[in-house]
């Protein structure tokens, strides 16, 4: 492909993904629903202006990357020690039940298939694209209603972090399932290696880091050293332990997420992301998504999978916390607010494409679930809290 063409592309990419991102936003939906839309009008579906090659997909994978390692860097680890055992609880329920509904829901539909099969590993990995929370909705709504700060609204956001934690690591196992020499022990033994490494290397560089840090704070060399630190354990991860990339760059981000500068190292990498590879990567899901695949099966499916995925957060995040001697109102908050779906599920789903454990069609169905998530959270929300206010922030 000749450079110019590449260059017509992608200024066709970002200023088409810009747009439907604003459009998106006035109509109090993600700007990321803006973007896969971009993709879906300027790609082969609609206007046939740009079409999916080699170039996008490998900017759309750098893409997934960075906004895998500014997850990591945004990762509050006091959060984290402080939720304790009920959001870790209900974070396990809330990857489990999504699991394990995606799963059968996939086979039965397609038909029940023996462990260790084409099939049951497809199953598997359907139900792993269900398990990711995006909280970044449920957090605003709360904000608006003023119950951010009350017990229910931090442990939804607890409990949705821990969530993403879990989903990443599942998501490890299930990709190591895919080689057919692989194991199940193997490659638990593979992650566990790899997790146990990136913790002691993990404090061996954040203290390096942090001493350069502080000698040489707000410098352009951090952010530096946190992206070449991002690149190189995604490249590790993959390279020497099959595990995702995406994984590694998460991991990164948590290393450096506690320094002095994070913040200025997550903007500075956000720079980059925002402006380009972010937005190839949304407009590639909707480049990617074949539409003419979407027949009465496939309608089917996408109302099971966004129906199966919405209700399995709602029960397993909700009964869990009504165990946990949460009042009924209480555990529905929690499972409501736990209900959203966003950029994780999408970089699951990618990465199912780009092994080929799926094919583009499925996008659909996330799609729909993002979009309709989105939209009825904050909704359910604003019903729950007007009909049960919480009495700790009144």
């Amino acid at each position: 492909m000749n450079t110019y063409v590449i260059l017509k592309d992608l200024a066709i990419i970002i200023l088409a993904a810009k747009f439907m991102s604003l459009v998106s936003r006035k109509c109090k939906a993600p700007g990321v629903v803006g973007e896969i839309i971009a993709g879906l009008l300027i790609g082969p579906c609609v206007l046939n202006l740009v079409a999916p090659g080699e170039f996008i997909n490998k900017m759309a994978e750098v893409g997934v990357v960075l906004i895998m390692f500014s997850a990591g860097l945004e990762t509050n680890l006091k959060e984290l020690k402080k939720s304790g055992l009920k959001a870790l609880l209900i974070a396990c329920a809330g990857v489990l039940v999504p699991l394990v509904g995606g799963t059968v829901l996939y086979m039965a539909i397609n038909g029940f298939a023996p462990w260790g099969s084409d099939e049951f590993f497809q199953g598997l990995f359907i139900g792993s694209i269900m398990t990711a929370t995006s909280v970044g909705i449920t957090v605003e709504t709360l904000k608006e209603l003023g119950f951010l700060k009350g017990h229910v609204g931090q442990t939804i956001v607890s409990a949705a972090i821990i969530d993403d934690v879990i989903g990443i690591i599942v998501l490890t196992l299930v990709l190591g399932l895919k080689d057919p020499e692989n194991s199940i022990g193997m490659v638990l033994i593979k992650t566990v290696v790899f997790l146990a490494l990136s913790v002691v290397l993990g404090y061996i560089i954040y203290r390096v880091v942090k001493a350069i840090d502080d000698r040489h704070p707000h410098t352009r060399r951090i952010p530096i050293l946190g992206l070449g630190l991002c690149f190189i354990l995604a490249y590790v991860a993959e390279r020497y332990f099959g595990i995702a990339d995406i994984t590694g760059a998460y991991i990164a981000g948590i290393v450096l997420c506690n320094i002095r500068d994070a913040n200025y190292i997550d903007r500075k990498v956000s720079i980059n992301s925002y402006m380009i590879f972010a937005p190839i990567f949304f407009v590639g899901i909707g480049l990617k998504t074949d539409l003419s695949q979407f027949n009465t099966d496939m309608i089917l499916f996408s109302t099971g999978f966004v129906l199966v995925a919405l209700l399995s957060k709602v029960v397993g995040c909700g009964l869990v916390s009504r165990c946990l001697k949460f009042k009924w109102e209480e555990a529905l908050k929690i499972g409501v607010g736990m209900m959203t779906r966003g950029e994780v599920a999408l970089i699951i789903t990618n990465k199912g494409l780009s092994l080929g454990i799926i094919d583009s069609s499925y996008f659909t169905a996330v799609i729909l679930l993002i979009i309709i998530s989105s939209i009825a959270v904050p909704i359910l929300l604003k019903v729950l809290y007007s009909k049960y206010p919480d009495p700790a922030v009144e």
